[in-house]
C-alpha cells in the first residue's frame, strides 16, 4: 500500500459520499488566499463546495450546512480554514 497522501479535496468529497449528492463540486481556492494565513501559504485551507442532494429536501439552509458539517466529521473540519457552502436540492 502507498503512503501517498490523499488530496483534501479527494477526502471532502469521499465524506460528503453519505449525503447521496446528486451533483457535487469540490473548489480549493486556497491559491486566492495567499499570504491571508499559515494555512493559505500551505495549501489545501481554503474550499468552495457546490452540493445537490435530496437528503436537503424539507431542510432550512442551517439544517444543510449542519448536516454537511456532521458528515465532514470534527478532525476534516480542523484542518480546513475557510469552507463555503452552496447548499440545494
Amino acid at each position: 500500500m502507498s503512503g501517498a497522501k490523499i488530496p483534501m479535496a479527494g477526502r471532502i468529497r469521499a465524506q460528503l459520499a453519505v449525503l447521496e449528492p446528486t451533483d457535487l463540486q469540490v473548489i480549493d481556492e486556497s491559491a486566492q488566499h495567499a499570504g491571508h494565513s499559515a494555512q493559505a501559504r500551505a495549501g489545501e485551507s481554503h474550499f468552495r463546495i457546490r452540493l445537490r442532494s435530496r437528503a436537503f429536501e424539507g431542510q432550512s439552509r442551517l439544517a444543510r450546512h449542519r448536516m454537511v458539517h456532521q458528515a465532514l466529521g470534527a478532525e476534516l473540519l480542523a484542518q480546513i480554514h475557510a469552507l463555503a457552502l452552496e447548499l440545494e436540492v
